[in-house]
């Protein structure tokens, strides 16, 4: 009996050392709920324990069903019927069942739509479970962020009309946003809202790649000022999937074939609008795509969790001359890089997710029930307005290192198993197809960067890093820290050049810089895991020899990975600080001479 949420000892240790209860006092309002709905949680523990028994439930669910599925599902891929209609793969209907019958389908929302009403962060939890189980089903399973959306924008009429539906699993919706001349700039979306003499409203054009696109509620991106250009003539609109719906197509794609992606035409579709007028971009569509983007984030470690273990499990039997291959050094390094990244990305995205949680709580409060006290009002929004600067960093920042490490951890793991690898008797090389595309939805790597590096050169990297820097570690990281206090030190260095550089300069070596900055963040989260309260015990590996499986405390094992991990970025930071500040601008100087002139097709 497989359970993906039992047999990975780093979620479980995350699970117990980030402050779960804490987040619980937030999300459930100081318990008030339960005296209304008889499943919500009276204090802190109940909380946590609802919380790590769904992931449980989910865990089971993932391997013992979802991930026997996985292949069959890629090999079936998505059918579209001569009627417009879309047919699943049997594995992702299938699966689609079990969730909703497991009432996950509602993780964020309020008990009174029938949600769990549970942290992003054990959502963030719970995509990266099912993602390892198959990447594909995610895609549907990871689009809970439109009904977060009508939760959070639409008018209480809305929200009846389909909350619930989304909470019990009836329906599943679709991010209805880029347009064939619209992908990345959603400021050129052209598809039009109308309105009729009696104010109704209505949707006619394209839109192209939209995951899921057959979904029964389709929340749409449109222009409903037809004289405004640009983000304010935008405008949010939802619909239900009907005959006005035509799925034109299904894109032949390299992976994740489970998850059907459609170019629709609407046809004069009835829809109602969401929130305000020309705000739809800004900020609910921002909203949404943010939420997306951990999501992502969640799905890429999901699918690296799942290339490391075919590949760790590979090298400890493939025997070449004459001994298992990880006693190979090659191997080995790669191994434990390999080990090391994806621990390294899940710190990132969980501290990612830990902020929104905490960004939104703030918000909530000083929106519905601010402090009467004029000194503890003042520190809600001060704490408010740090998070939420946080947050905006680390979003996309984990979006794009963990999706990022996800093409190297599935690439590499088709390395370790060599020709087999390459060969479809392995799931690795499914891994590797369904990695390619994380780098790219929901906002390019290069997108990505784009977004942190604002928050990397406004001061709030520094912030977050002085936040972790003044914690208490253990002496044996003494070492570690002295190498990212002196990382931090050539971070600053290198944001004083770039901003007398020009904005320009600054969008040339945004990923050194926010790879520094990922690098010192990402030291300091392993170092305070390393620093733990949190007494857990787990396997290491048994070399071949016979009798129990030996153990390790977590503890120890936390300190090698940090100090492995701070030890070979440092070398690194130092480099990339040095490239910053060269004042290289031959990207713009000599352009057209090095790549030379477009080539005849």
């Amino acid at each position: 009996m497989a359970n993906f949420y039992k047999d990975n000892d780093d979620i479980q240790f995350l699970f117990r050392h980030i402050d779960l209860r804490a987040l619980a006092q937030v999300c459930e309002e100081d318990f008030k709920f339960s005296a209304e709905f008889d499943y919500a949680p009276q204090n802190a523990d109940e909380a946590v324990r609802n919380y790590e028994m769904v992931l449980e439930s989910l865990g089971q669910l993932s391997g013992d069903f979802i991930a026997p599925r996985a292949e069959d599902v890629d090999r079936q891929g998505n059918i579209l019927n001569e009627d417009g209609s879309v047919t699943r793969p049997e594995g992702i209907e299938q699966s689609i069942e079990k969730l909703a019958q497991a009432e996950v389908m509602g993780f964020t929302l309020p008990y009174r739509f029938g949600g769990l009403n549970f942290p992003n962060l054990v959502y963030t939890m719970a995509i990266e479970i099912l993602s390892r189980a198959d990447a594909s089903l995610m895609n549907i399973f990871g689009l809970q962020g439109i009904a977060e959306t009508i939760n959070f924008f639409a008018s209480e009429e809305i929200k009846q009309q389909y909350l619930t539906a989304f909470a019990t699993g009836k329906v599943t919706g679709a991010m209805v946003l880029t347009e064939p001349d619209a992908g990345s700039d959603l400021q050129a979306v052209k598809l039009r809202a109308f309105q009729d003499d009696k104010g109704n409203w209505y949707l006619n054009g394209v839109k192209r790649f939209i995951t899921n696109g057959c979904g029964e509620v389709l929340l749409v991106l449109s222009r409903s000022e037809p004289d405004r250009s640009g983000g304010l003539g935008l405008s949010l609109f939802v619909c239900r999937r009907g005959p006005t719906v035509h799925v034109r197509r299904l894109e032949d794609k390299l992976g994740i074939h489970g998850s059907p992606t459609c170019e629709l035409f609407f046809d004069n579709t009835p829809c109602d609008l969401v929130g305000e007028r020309r705000r739809g971009l800004a900020p609910y569509v921002m909203s949404l795509m943010n939420g997306a983007r951990i999501g992502i984030a969640a799905q890429s470690i999901g699918i690296a969790e799942a290339a490391f273990r075919i590949a760790r499990d590979y090298a400890a039997s493939r025997k070449q001359f004459a001994v298992a291959i990880e006693k190979l050094p090659a191997v080995r390094d790669m191994l434990i890089d390999m080990k090391i990244t994806i621990e390294s990305g899940r710190a990132l995205l969980y501290e990612a997710a830990r902020c929104v949680d905490v960004e939104v709580a703030c918000a909530k409060r000083l929106e519905e029930n601010p402090p009467e006290d004029k000194v503890e009002a003042k520190q809600l929004k001060n704490e408010s307005r740090k998070y939420k600067r946080y947050a905006a960093m680390l979003t996309p920042m984990s979006k794009y290192y963990c999706s990022e490490i996800c093409n190297k951890v599935a690439y590499d793991s088709i390395q370790v198993l060599g020709g087999s690898g390459y060969m479809r008797d392995y799931a690795c090389e499914r891994h590797a197809r369904d990695a390619r595309i994380t780098t790219i939805y929901e906002g390019t790597s290069q997108l990505q960067v784009v977004a942190a590096v604002r928050g990397v050169c406004s001061g709030t990297a520094e912030k977050l890093i002085a936040d972790h820097a003044d914690k208490s570690y253990d002496a044996e990281l003494k070492g570690s820290l002295e190498k990212l206090a002196e990382g931090t030190e050539q971070l600053k260095e290198a944001v004083d050049f770039v901003k007398s550089q020009g904005n320009e300069y600054m969008d040339l070596y945004g990923r050194a810089l926010v790879d520094i900055a990922v690098d010192l963040i990402n030291g300091y989260l392993l170092c305070d895991q390393a620093s733990t309260k949190v007494d857990m015990v787990v396997a290491a590996a048994d070399n071949g020899s016979a009798g129990e499986q030996p153990k390790i405390a977590m503890k120890k094992r936390k300190a090698l990975i940090a100090q492995r991990y701070v030890a070979k970025n440092a070398p690194e930071i130092t480099a990339l600080a040095k490239l910053i500040c060269s004042g290289d601008r031959s990207t713009f100087t000599g352009y057209e001479a090095m790549v030379g002139p477009v080539p005849e097709q």
